[in-house]
This record gives C-alpha cells, sequence and structure tokens, in this order.
C-alpha cells in the first residue's frame, strides 16, 4: 500500500522557522519551489509499497504557543490566495505551506465578484506589514468553465438554469471568457479546430487559463499596479493529473510555476495566442 505522510512540526522557541519573504520575487519562489516539492514528493510513489514524507515546520506563534504567553496569533500571510471551491485542490499542501502563510479565499470558478474583491481588499489593506503576493490560481477540469463551455457548445442547457439565479450569476461570468477563448482558438488554428474530437476539452483548458490570467490582471488595477506597497498579483493552473502549477506565457517556452499576467490588450492577444499554440493544449487537440 502507498504511504503518505505530511506532518506540520512546530518546536521549540529557537527550532528551525521558515523567515517571511521580502517582496514579491521572493514569495513567489517559495510557493513555486513549494508546489515543485510537493509535486515530487507524490510523483515518486510508484511502487504498491512506495511511502513519502515530508515535514513543514510551522512557527508556534501561529498556533497561539508564544513562549511569551498564550496571545492570539496575529494574522501574517505572505500570499493571499484566490483559489476554487474544488476540494481537490488543498492550497496549503500544494504550496507546501503552513497555517497563517497563506490567506485563502476560495470560489468556484476564481470569479473576482463582490464577496472576493472584498476579501482581497481586506487583506491588502489590512495586512500589508506581511503580504508581497496575491496569487490567482485554478485549476484544472474545474467544473464551473466546463459548465460554461457546454452551455456555449449547446445553449438549450442556459434553459435549466432560468430558476437558478446564484449559479447562473457564476456561470455568466464565465461565459464571456469561453467566447473569447473560442474565438481565439480558431483564429490561431484555423476554423476546423472545432471539429476536432479533442476540442470541447482544449476549450476547457484554455478557457481555464485565460479566466486565471485575466482574474489576475483585474486583481492587479484593482489593488494598484506599480504601487511600491501593493502586492503583485499573479496566475496559474494546478494540473490534477500531475499536481504542478502550470502557466504558459507568450514569447517563452517556459510554462511551468506561476506567472504575471498580460498588462494590456496587445500583451493578451499574444498570451491568447501562445496558449492555443502551447504542448499541452496541443496534446488535448490530438486526442
Amino acid at each position: 500500500m502507498r504511504t503518505v505522510e505530511i506532518t506540520y512540526r512546530y518546536g521549540a522557541a529557537d527550532g528551525v522557522v521558515r523567515p517571511r519573504p521580502l517582496n514579491a520575487d521572493s514569495a513567489r519562489s517559495r510557493l513555486d519551489a513549494g508546489n515543485r516539492e510537493f509535486a515530487a514528493l507524490l510523483g515518486g510513489l510508484v511502487a504498491d509499497t512506495a511511502m513519502a514524507r515530508r515535514v513543514v515546520e510551522v512557527d508556534l506563534r501561529d498556533l497561539g504557543l508564544d513562549p511569551g504567553g498564550h496571545a492570539t496569533p496575529q494574522q501574517r500571510p505572505f500570499a493571499a490566495v484566490i483559489g476554487c471551491s474544488d476540494a481537490r485542490v488543498p492550497i496549503e499542501l500544494v504550496f507546501n505551506e503552513g497555517p497563517n502563510d497563506l490567506f485563502v479565499i476560495r470560489v468556484a470558478g476564481n470569479g473576482l465578484g463582490g464577496d472576493v474583491l472584498g476579501s482581497l481588499k481586506y487583506a491588502v489593506e489590512h495586512l500589508s506589514g506581511s503580504l508581497r503576493l496575491v496569487v490567482v490560481l485554478a485549476h484544472s477540469g474545474c467544473g464551473a468553465l466546463t459548465a460554461a463551455v457546454d452551455v456555449f457548445l449547446e445553449p438549450a442547457g442556459y434553459l435549466a438554469l432560468a430558476t437558478q439565479h446564484a449559479l447562473r450569476n457564476i456561470l455568466d461570468r464565465q461565459l464571456i471568457v469561453v467566447q473569447a477563448c473560442a474565438k481565439t482558438l480558431m483564429a490561431t488554428l484555423g476554423p476546423d479546430v472545432t471539429l476536432r474530437p479533442g476540442y470541447r476539452e482544449a476549450l476547457i483548458e484554455t478557457s481555464i487559463v485565460l479566466n486565471a490570467a485575466l482574474t489576475a490582471h483585474t486583481v492587479q488595477q484593482e489593488i494598484g499596479r506599480g504601487a511600491s506597497s501593493s502586492p503583485q498579483a499573479v496566475y496559474g493552473v494546478y494540473l490534477l493529473q500531475t499536481r504542478e502549477v502550470w502557466a504558459p506565457r507568450a514569447g517563452t517556452q517556459e510554462s511551468t510555476g506561476l506567472a504575471v499576467p498580460p498588462a494590456d490588450a496587445a500583451s493578451f492577444r499574444a498570451f491568447g495566442e501562445a496558449v492555443m499554440k502551447s504542448p499541452r493544449i496541443a496534446s488535448l487537440l490530438r486526442a
């Protein structure tokens, strides 16, 4: 039987504790490294009797066990994460982090509604002493984007949601992204792309990554691009199959780890073409 042991461990006051990142680049590097370690940990479970172990060191102050007393822990996350509600994406585990490291906001489809944006602005305004990064983390096979793609391909399916206003609010935001992805797929790969067996899956996955990048771009505009006190926004897609974060970029073959979103319309066009031509999407279209 394959065994996985992930232990959150705290020790004495002078124990080994990772320092908080001092800037956005070091915060992103830490999350990328944590994800690589998590993916490698589980990726090594090949044999039926394989065992994987990982220890995440926790600062005892984050559990209210300050040696000077038992004061309520102070929030000091170095990154805020807007993640999907999908239970298959354990965000702290994905990035090899522990309690009080991440300020997590979860909502179906990574939608940037009022509650999500309000929660994020709270973090930016009240946790500025430690917050360095905002991550929009989507995931492969997202149910919200899959539903939007299916409605786009078969519009009659929208009628079943006529009385489900809450679900429609989520779906309607995604349909714009799906339509943009469908147009970009045809413009980049030709109109016959819709006839390929893997077209639906490719449209789902391109919509997921474009939605994540667009949300990160919007977040950056909302929290203040270029302001010295504002955290940087980045995006990525957690791949359920490999447990790695995927984020294609324009102008480079690099696609692993978190990435900065496009800054303007021209950059988004180049980004869209890069996504459509990426090896992962090409493999889906060949399926």
